[in-house]
């Protein structure tokens, strides 16, 4: 069955359809800043460490439209990053948000990392906080979350984010591996990248918002380093007509992502793939012994670049001060196996990430 779904949504990949337009945004909300209060859980409930930004993900949908998939498949990756970990619940932390609402008030719970199609936790929606109705907001048991840092938007303790509802479950296709750097243990193995090019969560029965905005919760990401992501999003309308909306590369009758929304009031250009994109480029791809990485620069930036293997085990890191316009860096990846892996690239703070093959 998980074989056929898959297979399904690669086939998708090449639907004729007639006109995309049901996608209307990707939405990222600014969802709570951990402060020094928030630390004084662990041991209940995993290191949160302090500064960390808990983001949700957001699909936003034309009204007639309903989510099938978030998915990838071979030339289209599925990819969610940090330069850190993704920080897990050590309590209730689980790939899906299954704890029930009253569970969600102790400790860090709330802010968990996971994949969903609509819901925040059992028998609630995770909507915007600015779609929060403000009825039966959570209260902490613990005393934590009570940051009001105004770059996180509505404070919790005013508007969680939480709506009753019956919201569809997750289904997975090709996960079962990599889905684990969202467990509850908190180990160090949980993260730094979610990756896949044959494996998608989905609603089997199809997931709408449970507002008229038709904005579905797709992931909740809780993390100390820089956020990056990339979605292959799969979407039909009422009538059946499915369309296909990637990060990167469209083929056939697939289009880009219409627009970022960064927490803020408007859409702005996509800050992780379109903005970013030109931070560095890398060759010769395949590689050999020697990778060369030009650092696309325009201004004397500091800099930083390092290597994950598939597994997202970190290889190489390099911090290399300030960075020159045209700047080319040599690395030598003799030693490194045979396979695929990720280049990291940080200037003054924005990120990219690129895919490079060892031969």
């Amino acid at each position: 069955m998980k074989k056929h779904l898959l297979l399904a949504f690669a086939a998708f990949a090449t639907f004729e359809a007639f006109s995309q337009n049901g996608l209307e945004n990707i939405i990222v909300e600014k969802y709570y800043i951990s402060n020094d209060n928030d630390a004084t859980v662990n041991g209940t409930g995993g290191v949160l460490p302090v500064g960390s930004v808990t983001y949700r993900i957001y699909v936003d949908m034309q009204p007639n439209y309903i989510l099938q998939a978030i998915y990838g498949v071979p030339g289209h990756e599925m990819r969610i990053a940090t330069t850190s970990l993704f920080f897990n619940n050590e309590d209730r932390g689980a790939t899906t948000p299954t704890y029930t609402k009253n569970q969600a008030k102790n400790n860090t719970v709330m802010l968990d990392s996971w994949l969903s199609v609509g819901a925040a936790c059992a028998g609630n929606f995770g909507v915007l906080k600015t779609e929060d109705d403000g009825a039966a907001t959570n209260v902490n048991s613990d005393g934590v979350l009570q940051n009001t840092d105004p770059n996180a938007g509505i404070p919790l303790t005013q508007q969680d984010g939480l709506l009753l509802g019956t919201p569809q479950p997750v289904t997975t296709v090709g996960l079962d591996n990599i889905v684990t750097v969202f467990d509850n243990q908190n180990d160090g193995t949980n993260g730094p990248v979610f990756s896949t090019s044959d494996g998608a969560w989905s609603a089997l029965n199809g997931a709408t918002g449970p507002t008229p905005s038709n904005t579905v919760l797709i992931a909740q990401i809780t993390t100390n380093g820089i956020l990056s992501f990339e979605l292959n999003i799969q979407i039909r309308s009422e009538g059946g007509q499915v369309e296909n909306y990637v990060a990167r590369n469209p083929v056939n009758q697939e289009i880009l992502f219409p627009g970022l929304n960064f927490a803020s009031d408007s859409p702005t250009k996509n800050l992780f793939i379109e903005a970013e994109q030109a931070l560095f480029s890398l060759f010769p791809n395949p590689a050999n012994e020697t990778l060369f990485v030009k650092l696309n620069s325009t201004k004397n930036e500091i800099g930083r670049y390092s290597i994950y293997d598939i597994t997202g085990k970190l290889v190489t890191l390099k911090t290399l001060g300030v960075v020159n316009e045209g700047q080319i860096e040599t690395i030598d990846i003799s030693q490194l196996s045979k396979g695929q892996y990720f280049m990291d690239v940080v200037l003054n703070g924005k990120r990219y990430t690129e895919k490079f093959i060892k031969n």
